[in-house]
């Protein structure tokens, strides 16, 4: 059955419409399609520029965080490297304190005592180690303090007087007998290679605190006061010796070095109360011509020296004719500084005895450090500094030396010029009596008393 054309036309109709209305979509769908697209894109672009932004602020807080950081771990490291510092300056402090009370410590500390040295406490325990020369034995003899009253050539009351205890006046032909004995002292070591040196007469306090021992100051050194710095009188011309190298380093090829120092010399004698107080043996101020001498280190350089320092003196008082003797002192008569001490004694015939007239000691290196006198080239890699080896001897404390010369020869009329000393008394020989002597001034010669006022003793 034919379906009517209505009928027909009309599902045509709607066909075409259905078809119509299925193409009529597709741009739509595209559309929205596109639309999506779109937005996932700006989605997507959103979402990348906010991951950035996220990102980007992040890295920003985290740079801002970095710097903060630094910049409190910058303040907390100064702060640290302040409170360092200030740690450092305590205990550098604490340390200058500590290396003050260990040097003050070590000054009171003796050096080392040689082997040779005979131990004890007891002085009459001394070691004699040689004798020379012919003692006068007979009795009779005058002491010194009488003999400078007979020749007239000391002054005693008249210096007590002006000087206080102890003081005197040298005059005439004992004038020219010290000078001469200074003369011929210092011609003497310059023939063997010593250099003439006339030192200072005082010194400054620190300086000689490095030169001289504590009881020294007590003791015997005078202080002088009135310009503003502490100073002292030299008790030896050892003491200026010693500190003229002060701080130098010395080379090998200077060594050794011999001094001939003379000086004049100033001690309290505080210790001395009561002996030899009588004439000139024991005086505040007196003339003397030093040995002092430094030497390397190594070997037994020193020890050569110190032997060769006691022959000079040896040998100087065998020119003069004077008999003598040589003693080791024992090791509790050391002073701090010496490793080892030679006494010559020479013989005093009024009161029969040996008296002292040179002391000679090796200090080693034991003022050389204190003084910081290195030895040597400094080395690069030097973990302790060598240091000089220093040498003192007496050659003549021209005064006491004087004493010994009169008793030794003197005769009936007076007392002779020994002959090494004539050419340096424009050739006197011979030294009269000008006065005779007082049997109640007569002094005792083994007391060494005057038994009336022939010299004030104050000190």
């Amino acid at each position: 059955m034919r379906s009517s054309p209505s009928t027909t036309s009309g599902a045509r109709g709607s066909s075409r419409s259905i078809r119509s209305g299925r193409s009529s979509t597709k741009p739509a769908r595209k559309l929205a399609s596109s639309r999506l697209y779109v937005r996932l894109d700006l989605c997507l672009i959103f979402a990348l520029i906010s991951f950035g932004y996220l990102v980007g602020f992040r890295f920003a807080s985290d740079c801002e965080h970095a710097a903060l950081q630094k910049k409190e771990d910058a303040t907390a490291l100064i702060q640290s490297t302040e409170e360092i510092k200030k740690r450092l300056a305590d205990k550098e402090t604490e340390v200058q304190e500590a290396k003050g009370t260990l040097d003050a410590k070590l000054v009171t500390i003796g050096n080392i005592v040689h082997e040779s040295v005979p131990v004890s406490d007891d002085e009459a325990n001394n070691a004699i180690v040689r004798t020379w020369g012919e003692r006068r034995l007979e009795g009779n003899l005058k002491n010194h303090v009488d003999l400078c009253k007979m020749l007239d050539i000391v002054a005693l009351e008249k210096g007590a007087d002006v000087a206080g205890g102890r003081g005197y006046y040298l005059k005439d032909e004992g004038v020219l007998l010290n000078l001469a004995l200074i003369n011929f002292g210092l011609a003497f070591l310059r023939k063997r290679q010593f250099k003439p040196m006339q030192t200072p007469f005082f010194m400054r306090k620190e300086t000689m605190a490095k030169c001289a021992q504590l009881a020294q100051f007590d003791e015997e050194l005078y202080k002088l006061t009135g310009d503003g710095e502490e100073k002292y009188l030299i008790a030896t011309s050892e003491q200026p010796l010693c500190a003229y190298h002060l701080g130098d380093r010395i080379y090998p090829a200077e060594l050794p070095i011999r001094y001939a120092g003379y000086s004049t010399c100033f001690r309290k004698e505080a210790g001395s109360h009561g002996r030899d107080t009588s004439g000139i043996f024991r005086v505040h101020q007196f003339e003397k011509i030093e040995q002092f001498c430094v030497t390397s280190p190594n070997d037994s350089e020193s020890w050569e020296m110190h032997e060769e320092m006691i022959k000079n003196s040896e040998d100087f008082y065998k020119e003069i004719g004077l008999p003598y003797q040589i003693v080791s002192i024992v090791s509790g008569a050391l002073n701090d500084a010496a490793a080892k001490k030679y006494d010559l004694e020479a013989w005093f015939p009024a009161s029969k005895t040996y008296r002292e007239l040179v002391s000679c000691s090796n200090c080693t290196d034991y003022q050389a450090r204190r003084l910081g006198i290195g030895y040597g080239q400094k080395k690069n890699d030097e973990q302790s500094k060598q240091f000089v080896h220093m040498l003192n001897s007496t050659l003549t404390a021209t005064e006491r030396t004087l004493c010994c010369i009169l008793e030794n020869f003197q005769k009936e009329d007076g007392v002779e010029v020994p002959k090494a000393l004539q050419p340096y008394m424009g050739g006197i020989e011979f030294l009269p009596f000008k006065q005779p002597l007082d049997s109640k001034q007569t002094a005792d010669p083994k007391s060494n008393k005057s038994k009336s006022k022939v010299c004030l003793c104050l000190s």
